[in-house]
């Protein structure tokens, strides 16, 4: 039989979805809710088992840890790719890493849930509701204004077409932007120094890279106008978190809808948590009913299909 673990289930969803007592006789699971405080304690934790399910990029599968987890034979996460296996370490221990489909339509409505969110003062609102009060703030109409889309893949793409229905005018930039594809959905190329200035919501949407650390400082954030806003749903080292925070508390920009942040779980004392121009979410993006069965029936699939020595969906 062997031993699977279950990382970084906040929500202990896998007990929802996944009926263990049909595996009883294949896999033992064990279920981990809490991130681990160190790469230590996750050794401790992990040494005994053959499998790991991973949501991507949350714990950290490093070399060290890899080498540490000698009885590791499988790793099965959540999407075809995942930045915090070291993909190289598993080759060399011969370790089998596969991946799962994942929707990307959640990642483009929770954008609009951030954007709406901030130009209608919808957390405040709601507050206010709960304490007795009305129509405490003004909002900002979407029709006329410019949405800069920061990279035009799949959800980029989406976002862009859902800020066309709202009759916005849609401009995008990215390095390597699809200037065809962007014709055809009638947005119009910008430089990023353009966009940036332009943009009424500037929301970023680029896969998280090298080339793109550090996309947004205190550089462009003076850029923007200070009744823009910037939404990431994206990954969070896009945006040097140290300047947005100074933006905000000076009022440069006029707020920030985020989902994602470069540590995750955000700390409870985290500058962020009380900015009154900033809009969070726990990394909602991906977190639905759909994607998280996807997610773990297609892990279960791989996981059998290992088992009988013919991988799918596998990573190199």
């Amino acid at each position: 039989m062997l031993k699977v673990a279950v990382l970084d289930d906040y929500q202990n969803v896998f007990n929802q979805i996944i009926n263990t007592q049909e595996f009883v006789s294949k896999y033992e699971f064990k279920i981990f809710n809490e991130p681990f405080n160190n790469e230590l304690e996750t050794i401790e934790a992990l040494k005994n088992f053959e499998v790991l399910f991973l949501m991507r990029e949350r714990t950290k599968i490093t070399r060290s840890l890899i080498s540490n987890l000698k009885k590791l034979k499988y790793i099965m996460t959540s999407g075809m790719r995942n930045k915090a296996i070291d993909l190289n370490a598993t080759k060399e221990k011969k370790i089998v890493v596969c991946g799962t489909e994942i929707n990307s339509n959640p990642a483009a409505e929770i954008t609009w849930a951030l954007i709406l969110g901030l130009l209608r003062n919808i957390k405040q609102e709601v507050d206010n509701m709960f304490q007795g009060y009305w129509q405490t703030t003004i909002g900002y109409e979407l029709k006329g204004k410019r949405l800069g889309v920061i990279g035009l893949g799949k959800i980029g793409t989406q976002v862009a077409k859902i800020g066309q229905a709202f009759g916005m005018e849609v401009s995008a930039w990215s390095e390597n932007l699809n200037l065809s594809e962007a014709n055809k959905l009638n947005v119009l190329p910008m430089n990023k120094e353009d966009l940036i200035k332009t943009s009424d919501v500037l929301s970023i949407h680029v896969v998280l890279g090298d080339r793109y650390i550090n996309l947004i400082t205190k550089k462009e954030l003076k850029l923007m106008k200070d009744t823009s806003i910037l939404i990431n749903t994206s990954r969070g080292e896009i945006i040097n978190e140290k300047d947005l925070i100074e933006a905000l508390e000076n009022d440069e920009i006029a707020g920030a809808g985020l989902d994602v942040y470069n540590q995750e779980p955000l700390p409870q004392d985290h500058k962020l948590r009380f900015l009154p121009n900033a809009l969070l979410l726990p990394h909602l993006g991906y977190v639905t009913v759909e994607n998280y069965s996807k997610f773990y029936f297609q892990m279960i699939e791989n996981l059998n299909s290992c088992i009988n020595n013919k991988p799918i969906r596998e990573i190199k």
